[in-house]
């Protein structure tokens, strides 16, 4: 036995979507089916290329400001990251060092707990009601903080910001992480609390709405004691996070406003029109706030049968065997018309609706 195997940290790590390769149709992994910015692509196109032997902005000023103007905050109340991943794996190493556990839906993204293990944070999962709706009552006793998705994934239900509030309003000594990964495509956001509490943030990210999953773009909003917080633990894993390119591709996203309503519009009507078209193959799903589709599939069929016979024909949807409750679901990423109506086709022919 070699002793140093005994020193190495060892915890199940986070499963991705997969990524296909070739001419396949992708409606796995919740990415915009539609290019970024064409003022991204020119901001990206005339960047001086010599700024790419320096190191970047090492508070990513240039992107906070821009976030700081579009949504009417102060710079000191933004945190920027390489995606909201990173930007959540900050807020855990900097907000949750108690020994009380944290809390957080035993349905929800499944990256959470693999943030916990990997930081020896102690945790517990509460349950989703029968309905895959959050039960405010099981956040109000004591804990180390409480993290929630609104809108959830992978169920896509939004909760009210008026139920948020009140969970924030029964942690007082903790500090509650609001996810707001998919708050474009429906539902009120939670950044309104930030000037009435002290111990909210509020993550995005630029993967989703924005159209930029490849530039790994996340930000968090809060009172400027947490981002201070956030700052110093980031500096002392990596000051340099964000690189040149992405700050650039950031900042244009953010100053064109009319083309991300436009995309987010196409997205929602697209949505819509899925899920009526699901629902009339008899496909069981509850109206999606997301860029995704969650629904169970017709009585008699399997959801991993019909994830397996739509990846025979080059369509990629999600399938979770875990947790047990999920496993009867499908999660489907909303894509372009022409994908969608090549989805509902294949689902035709393996369901003979």
């Amino acid at each position: 036995m070699k002793g140093f195997l005994d020193n190495i940290r060892r915890v199940t790590p986070y499963t991705p979507g997969e990524q296909p390769s070739g001419k396949v149709i992708k409606l796995n992994t919740n990415e915009c089916p539609y290019p970024p910015s064409p003022k991204v692509v020119e901001a990206l196109k005339n960047m001086d290329h010599e700024r790419l032997r320096l190191y970047p902005e090492i508070a990513c000023e240039s992107l906070t400001a821009a976030l700081a103007d579009y949504y009417g905050i102060k710079q000191a109340q933004i945190f920027a990251g390489v995606g909201s991943d990173d930007v959540l794996s900050m807020c855990f190493l900097t907000f949750f060092a108690g020994k009380k556990p944290i809390l957080f839906p035993d349905i929800t993204y499944s990256f959470y707990d693999v943030w916990a293990e990997v930081y020896g944070i102690p945790y517990e999962k509460k349950a989703l009601d029968r309905d895959f709706g959050i039960i405010a009552s099981d956040y109000y006793g004591e804990n180390g903080g409480v993290v929630i998705a609104n809108p959830n994934a992978p169920t896509g239900i939004l909760q009210s910001l008026d139920f948020i509030e009140d969970i924030v309003k029964h942690n007082p000594d903790s500090v509650v992480i609001v996810d707001e990964a998919y708050i474009d495509f429906g539902g009120e956001t939670a950044l309104p609390l930030i000037d009435r509490y002290e111990n909210v943030i509020v993550v995005r990210t630029m993967s989703k709405s924005r159209a930029l999953a490849g530039m790994r773009i996340g930000y968090a909003f809060g009172a400027p004691d947490l981002i201070r917080a956030l700052n110093d633990v980031k500096y002392s894993v990596n000051s340099y996070t964000m690189n040149t390119p992405s700050l650039i591709a950031g900042k244009a996203a953010i100053e064109d406003d009319a083309y991300f309503r436009e995309i987010i519009s196409k997205v929602i009507r697209t949505r819509i029109r899925g899920e009526e078209e699901l629902c009339k193959l008899g496909f069981r799903l509850r109206p999606s706030s997301t860029n995704f589709i969650f629904a169970a599939p017709p009585e008699g069929y399997s959801a991993e049968d019909i994830f397996a016979r739509l990846k025979e024909r080059g369509i990629y949807v999600r399938y979770f065997r875990q947790p047990e409750r999920i496993s009867d679901h499908l999660r489907i990423t909303v894509g372009t018309d022409e994908e969608m109506k090549a989805l509902i086709t294949a689902l035709e022919e393996i369901t003979g609706g």
